[in-house]
């Protein structure tokens, strides 16, 4: 029986106990003894990464890796690899208004979208005792992988009509792909969204919002929720995440905790924001626990609020950081029972 979402969300606030949902594949592929280009580009090895961390720590929902150039790369962007390190778009695919007007909303059998498809489904049809979520791109961000970022943000303002026809291709095909991984069974999709944040709250309501609204309505509901991610936003752009009518929305940590989730509605989960670099990735466990424990500690009276870093946790993260990143939240739950 598949899980119902809307009933997660409000049992994982109405539990006393803080839940943590950390974004994290890598240290996963890393136990397994791959790489990030193996992970990125087989399903089965993407999997295998998934289905090791859940069973090493107890989050309260299975997340993949948050990849930021597969729909690109579908679109026909040039992509880098690496065994240690995460792809990149390089060059760009567009560089005008008529190179937009041209471009076609690519198939679902582009690129390395099937193999993705391929670990959801693995992924749901393996795990029962927590929800699954997915990840894709959202759409600004999309639009700007494809026409350079500086670029798309002098777009917006010369020519607008053409930025919201290269936006409209973007939802198009991130519609389009999130229908197929609700189709795999799984519980949800982190919809990264970054580049929005290099924007105002109005110029994010209006080139990225209303297109993140548009796929929320289609594809959210009981059974499947959207978890919009904004590690841009400084706080300036809340309120244009919370018009999605996202189900989610996690923070990255240029942001304060406290004050975002003040935007947020209190039947919407605010997730955040421990830095995954100087943090998870760099900090001594020592500092984890300190940094952890005192963002614990600040949001103790937000009870829609879940633990999580502030965005993917990159490779090479310690596994000692990770333990340490669950035990002061094992601490802060037994203290507070």
């Amino acid at each position: 029986m598949k899980m119902n979402m809307t009933d997660w969300i409000r049992q994982i606030i109405q539990n006393k106990e803080v839940s943590a949902i950390p974004i994290m594949t890598h240290p996963g592929i890393e136990m397994n003894g791959r790489t990030v280009k193996e992970a990125v580009s087989q399903g089965i090895v993407h999997y295998e990464a998934v289905m090791k961390l859940c069973e090493q720590y107890h989050s309260a929902a299975a997340a993949t890796i948050m990849d930021l150039t597969t729909e690109a790369e579908a679109f026909g962007a040039n992509i880098v690899f690496s065994d240690i390190a995460v792809p990149a778009v390089v060059g760009r695919l567009l560089s005008n208004a008529d190179d937009i007007h041209r471009l076609e909303v690519p198939s679902l059998n582009a690129g390395r979208i099937p193999e993705y498809l391929k670990a959801n489904l693995m992924l749901a049809r393996a795990i029962d005792d927590r929800p699954v979520l997915a990840g894709c791109i959202g759409p600004f961000s999309l639009a700007g992988r494809l026409y350079d970022m500086s670029d798309i943000m002098v777009l917006i303002y010369e020519d607008p009509d053409a930025a919201h026809e290269l936006l409209s291709k973007c939802t198009q095909f991130i519609l389009k792909y999130c229908m197929a991984i609700k189709e795999t069974g799984v519980n949800g999709v982190v919809m990264a969204e970054p580049a929005a944040g290099l924007m105002s709250d109005a110029d994010c309501m209006n080139f990225s919002s209303l297109y993140v609204k548009y796929i929320v309505q289609q594809v959210q509901d009981d059974h499947f929720s959207v978890v919009l991610h904004n590690c841009g936003n400084t706080g300036h752009c809340t309120k244009a995440m919370v018009a999605t009518e996202s189900a989610m929305y996690h923070f990255g940590n240029k942001c304060s905790m406290c004050e975002v989730i003040q935007d947020v509605p209190k039947t919407a989960i605010a997730m955040g924001n421990i830095d995954p670099v100087s943090v998870f990735k760099d900090a001594t466990p020592e500092q984890m626990k300190e940094v952890t424990s005192g963002l614990l500690e600040r949001m103790r009276d937000y009870p829609n609020f879940v633990l999580s870093s502030g965005c993917d946790t990159p490779p090479h993260t310690p596994k000692e950081n990770i333990d340490a990143f669950f035990e002061a939240l094992d601490e802060f739950n037994r203290k507070n029972a």
